[in-house]
């Protein structure tokens, strides 16, 4: 029984030192679009046009929760508790779905969704998602490749928009990276409606 009792004893002092992941933020980040379908609007690829979003492909600094800033030319650090609730192509590709439908008038389809009925496809590459420390600026960088409903054509273009922080913490970042991923969901609705 002694024995027993040493060692559970001698156990306490390390259970307070194990951790099995970092500790969470107090909060986290999400985006909010800003052009959005009215809720009760029904819409149909049989009346209407059709669009297929697909998540874009990122490079591995947005492959992450965490938002990234530009420290050097060529050096990346993260935004200290700062997390995404999701990982930032997700969050993009919803954003957009939401802007392109409420001003083009489309309809946006998943993937999934688009089997039977593809109309139009959005795709590309959200190359920058994060804050310059040297400019102090939020940054989103999205090269979209379309290919427009009945035709094998791909259409590229960057789209771009850069907003000021005055603080590299996760309030600035969140509050200035939804409003440069709206910029650029409102660029990309623009192009893809023409």
């Amino acid at each position: 029984m002694k024995t027993r009792l040493a060692i559970i004893a001698a156990a306490l002092p390390l259970a307070s030192c194990v951790s099995f992941g970092a500790k969470p933020p107090p909060s986290l980040l999400t985006l909010t679009a800003t052009a959005a379908v009215p809720v009760g609007q029904q819409v149909s690829s049989a009346t209407a046009k059709s669009i297929t979003m697909q998540v874009p492909v990122v490079p591995q600094t947005l492959a992450t929760a965490r938002v990234p800033v530009q420290a050097t030319p060529t050096t990346v650090a993260y935004v200290p508790q700062a997390q995404w609730t999701e990982p930032p192509a997700r969050l993009f590709a919803r954003l957009m779905s939401d802007t392109v439908s409420a001003r083009t008038g489309l309809v946006v389809l998943s993937t999934a969704q688009s089997i039977s009925d593809p109309g139009a496809r959005l795709g590309g590459e959200l190359r920058t998602f994060g804050l310059d420390a040297t400019t102090r600026e939020a940054i989103v960088t999205f090269d979209a490749a379309l290919v427009r409903a009945g035709t094998t054509a791909v259409d590229k273009r960057r789209f771009e928009a850069r907003v000021p922080v005055s603080a590299i913490d996760p309030e600035q970042a969140a509050t200035a990276l939804n409003q440069a991923a709206n910029d650029v969901a409102r660029q990309v609705a623009d192009w893809v409606g023409r």
